[in-house]
């Protein structure tokens, strides 16, 4: 294999491809990214065997091939050259890659291509969805997923049909998340499927406002195209816990309240909760919100805002991290939060919108 590229092109190729690489994969030929040429196209791959990121760009190629070179180190060269062409050269006996821009050389061994794993090739019918929406969508619902990989389910983002569109849904039992697309394509009728966060999240870093993606499905995995991008993932076995049962038919209390205004009152206030377990406690009364964090041996922090309130004052306290990033992902300029009493979830919902919510349990204190 033989070729010449652009360094910026083909450094954030292969930038792309190794992000689902791993440091320690279930294989060492992992540790790799393959290279195919084939006239000018170039495919370069990077997997850990659960998430694989492909994508293709044109270059200049002289001598098709294959080849698989050592992800990091390859990406560290390929960076480190100044701007102008780069080319890479693979047919040599000796089993080394040679990598040269102007007056710079290296040569680095590789590793044998046809150990390379087959990785699955999904044939489903592709549904298409628009890049705008779904980014938006991925970025309220990611965070709320678990990092608890001894509770797989809950590491994954379902997704799922609902009315005339589609749901993603995740938790982590502290937090839920919801989000629907209307009017987009659906999944077929009654199908349910978990995505790994991970997948998702990396997905969401490729996505742009005029994209159109294509979610293809098979048995155990899912793929994502985006242009000369995919990324495809397995999917995660199991039944994801009934959400819907988790939000409460009706909130007798409501506040009203300036989202950017509260975030920014909640990150101040936040200042005061040294502890990692020390809440914010939120007391809505008639037409008044107040918030207050306490730290023995340290201090306190209040702050009194403007909020439009119905129902019993109420105090309620809330994780300050799960509250700061509720509020980050509700649209809006106005959010409502709705409760029950101090101990049932409460909601966070945009003001003008039904199509995003956020409950969130609230902290037991004395």
């Amino acid at each position: 294999m033989k070729f010449r590229c652009e360094r910026e092109e083909l450094a954030e190729a292969l930038g792309l491809a190794q992000r689902a690489t791993s440091p320690r994969p279930p294989t060492p030929i992992l540790l790799g990214l393959r290279l195919q040429l084939v006239g000018n196209q170039l495919t370069i791959t990077g997997s850990d065997l659960f998430l694989t990121i492909t994508t293709v760009i044109t270059v200049g190629g002289e001598v098709d091939g294959v080849a698989v070179l050592p992800a990091k180190l390859i990406n560290e060269i390929v960076r480190s050259f100044a701007s102008g062409a780069v080319e890479i050269d693979t047919h040599f006996e000796d089993g080394r890659a040679r990598i040269s821009s102007g007056r710079s050389n290296f040569e680095c061994n590789m590793s044998p291509a046809e150990e390379y794993p087959s990785l699955p090739e999904l044939d489903g019918e592709g549904i298409t969805l628009g890049a705008g929406d779904l980014a938006e969508g991925l970025r309220q619902v990611v965070k709320a997923a678990s990092n608890d990989e001894s509770r797989p389910i809950l590491t994954g983002v379902l997704l799922t049909t609902e009315g005339t569109g589609l749901r993603m849904v995740s938790t982590d039992s502290y937090r839920l998340a919801v989000r629907d697309l209307p009017g987009t394509t659906q999944l077929p009728e009654g199908e349910k499927v978990i995505v790994p966060s991970r997948a998702l999240n990396e997905l969401a870093r490729f996505l742009n406002e005029d994209d159109e993606v294509t979610l293809t499905l098979s048995q155990r995995d899912v793929s994502f195209e985006v242009g000369d991008l995919r990324l495809s993932t397995k999917l995660i076995d199991g039944e994801f816990p009934n959400y819907k049962n988790l939000i409460p038919d009706s909130q007798p209390n409501h506040l009203k309240v300036d989202r950017s205004a509260l975030l920014a009152a909640v990150k101040r206030v936040r200042l005061m909760a040294r502890d990692p377990n020390t809440p914010i406690r939120l007391t809505m009364a008639a037409d008044s919100l107040e918030l207050r964090a306490h730290t023995p041996d340290v201090g306190e922090a209040t702050e009194q805002m403007d909020a439009e309130y119905s129902g019993q004052e109420l105090q309620v306290a809330f994780n300050p991290e799960y509250l700061i990033d509720g509020l980050e992902v509700t649209p809006g300029d106005e959010v409502s939060l709705e409760t029950v009493d101090e101990l049932k979830p409460a909601l966070l919902k945009p003001v003008d919108s039904s199509d995003f919510l956020y409950l969130l349990m609230p902290v037991r204190v004395t």
